[in-house]
């Protein structure tokens, strides 16, 4: 084989993929989103997953495609991860298809239709029907339909090209060496997960494969490791897309790649051991295309009828493998899907899940602040701007989805939702943004190795305990909607205003006392400044949540500031005893008036 025949098995090789992508890609514009939305929709149960992932695979010739589907739907909550099962499974069924068009070059006869499907003629036809609609008609759905075509017949043209050019392998000793070798299963299957891999394609590898068995050394024990490892390689494209998506998401790659181990690894073993006992009188004989694309087909459908009664073990796997951690569940990022704008009171159930998300956000990154600053952790400091970022996200798409909502038609109860969800968002945002700055304080005193004394240190403790109090009794009462615990924060909120005057004040006295340099009162005050901001956000979240109907929240309806003028100058029983309370327990005996 000289170098010549090398080059132009390579562009042989190159032809045929381009083909296989011009089509793929030709298919999916086709589709214009409806397969996605079959997708979304029709996956009540695994049976229907299967058959559905393997038509809209057959369709669009790519399993990795549907495949990336799934991932992108449950990284955006639209589909959950048991629903993905079915469907990839299905998936590895309907990327059979390309190989039994394939099939179609064994053909030979002299009837005249059937000559016209050998691909060393129905590739240029296609070819040429398909480069005029793609060139001359290039508007709407005909443009469209010529790529199809004219990928479909450069798949063809490739095909044949590529077994022109490895015709001369079949005469070379060492060719057929290198093929010995691949009936070792293990090899087997690391060189086609290999090649599967790089081109990420497993029907275009399938094709690879049918071009080679027209040198007549493809035996079916060499054949089987190669499709099994196929499988296996096709996976890289779902575990790529499922890099910096949410956990289930990479769940769903996962499952991907466990089903075509775990039905390799099942097979693997059970036909090797058959075939010591018995001997198979079909295990040495020699593949053609058809008999590549028949073994694929029946591996894949093999598979999934041995795993699929087992779909829900393969669920708890996965979970096992991927666990929750709380830590990382909060990363999460909520999606909220423009299709339930449709019906305004569900968008607004979406909308209020995602503010909440972000309450729970904002006291856990409130907390991580206060702990930086007694035991500094630089891998929480990351963390704490990570979740930011993703308080800052949420607060744009909220912000966004709710103002596409007060577009239409809405009755004044979900109107006013609307204007207390786009504020509370806003104070959520702010606390978050609060906890970043005392964060960084917290990172300043530690990079300058400061330490403030023992007194201040004492008086932080005081403050940070009453604003850790006011800030959890906030998100949970927005969550739970709980009027009572909301009717706490405002007292507690006054103590925090109370604390913040008088440590101010005992601060500026330690200050011209020298108990304190210039530098660490700078921090302390902005410290204190930081805090008080923190619970004059959750006083404006808790007021929301009293105008919930009760006595008390039904006169803030007009006013929140005539309300709150109303209980700090004309008194108010519950508010009397809440503030009493909570001044008994957080102004120690030297900070009492």
């Amino acid at each position: 084989m000289t170098i010549s025949d090398v080059i132009s098995m390579l562009g042989a090789i190159a032809l045929f993929l381009f083909g296989m992508t011009t089509m793929t890609d030709g298919l999916e514009k086709l589709s214009s989103g409806r397969l996605e939305r079959i997708l979304e929709r029709l996956t009540s149960n695994v049976w229907k997953g299967v058959l559905l992932g393997a038509l809209v695979t057959g369709l669009i010739q790519s399993s990795a495609a549907t495949t990336v589907m799934c991932v992108g739907f449950v990284n955006a909550g639209i589909m959950k991860l048991q629903q993905t099962v079915g469907i990839i499974m299905g998936a590895n069924i309907g990327t059979t298809v390309t190989a039994q068009l394939l099939r179609l070059g064994d053909i030979s006869s002299d009837n005249l239709f059937l000559s016209l499907l050998k691909p060393s003629i129905l590739g240029p036809l296609l070819a040429i029907v398909g480069i005029v609609l793609y060139m001359f008609v290039k508007s709407g759905k005909k443009g469209m339909v010529g790529q199809i075509i004219l990928g479909l017949g450069v798949l063809f043209i490739g095909m044949k090209t590529m077994e022109n050019a490895v015709s001369g392998l079949q005469d070379m000793p060492e060719f057929a060496a290198i093929m010995v070798t691949f009936t070792n299963p293990l090899l087997g299957v690391l060189a086609g997960a290999a090649v599967t891999a790089l081109i990420q394609s497993s029907s275009a590898s399938m094709g690879i494969l049918q071009a080679i068995t027209s040198t007549g050394v493809v035996q079916f024990n060499l054949a089987l490791p190669l499709i099994f490892g196929q499988n296996i390689g096709t996976c890289i494209t779902a575990i790529l897309s499922s890099i910096g998506a949410s956990k289930n998401a990479k769940r769903t790659a996962c499952i991907h790649l466990l089903f075509n181990i775990i039905g390799t690894v099942v097979f693997l073993i059970l036909l090797y051991l058959l075939n010591a006992v018995f001997s198979f009188s079909f295990w040495t004989e020699v593949m053609n295309r058809g008999s590549i694309a028949n073994l694929h087909l029946l591996f894949n459908v093999a598979c999934t009828l041995l795993l699929l009664p087992f779909h829900k073990q393969l669920v708890r796997l996965v979970e096992w493998l991927i666990p929750d951690h709380a830590e990382e569940e909060e990363m999460e990022e909520s999606i909220l899907d423009e299709r339930f704008l449709v019906s305004p009171s569900l968008a607004l159930e979406k909308a209020r899940e995602a503010v909440q998300q972000m309450g729970i956000l904002a006291q856990k990154n409130y907390d991580r602040s206060i702990e930086l600053l007694n035991h500094f952790d630089q891998k929480q400091f990351d963390r704490l701007q990570e979740v930011e970022k993703i308080l800052d996200k949420l607060e744009s798409s909220v912000d966004n989805y709710l103002i596409k909502l007060a577009n239409r038609a809405l009755t004044a109860e979900e109107s006013a939702l609307v204007s207390e969800l786009i504020h509370t968002l806003s104070d959520f945002e702010r606390i978050g943004d609060y906890a970043v700055n005392i964060a960084e304080g917290a990172v300043a005193l530690h990079k300058r190795d400061l330490t403030f004394s023992k007194e201040a240190k004492g008086e932080l403790e005081q403050i940070t305990r009453a604003v850790s109090e006011i800030v959890n009794m906030t998100a949970n009462c927005y969550v739970t909607r709980n009027v009572q615990t909301a009717l706490k924060v405002e007292p507690l909120e006054q103590v925090v205003d109370l604390l913040r005057e008088r440590l101010q004040d005992n601060h500026v006295e330690r200050l011209k006392q020298g108990g304190c340099t210039m530098e660490l009162g700078t921090q302390f005050l902005e410290l204190l400044i930081n805090l008080e901001r923190i619970s004059d956000h959750c006083s404006n979240i808790a007021l929301h949540v009293l105008r919930g109907g009760t006595p008390e929240g039904a006169q803030i309806n007009f006013s929140s500031h005539e309300y709150l003028d109303q209980l700090h100058k004309r008194g108010n029983k519950t508010f009397d005893h809440y503030y009493s309370e909570y001044k008994k327990q957080y102004m120690v005996p030297s900070l009492r008036e």
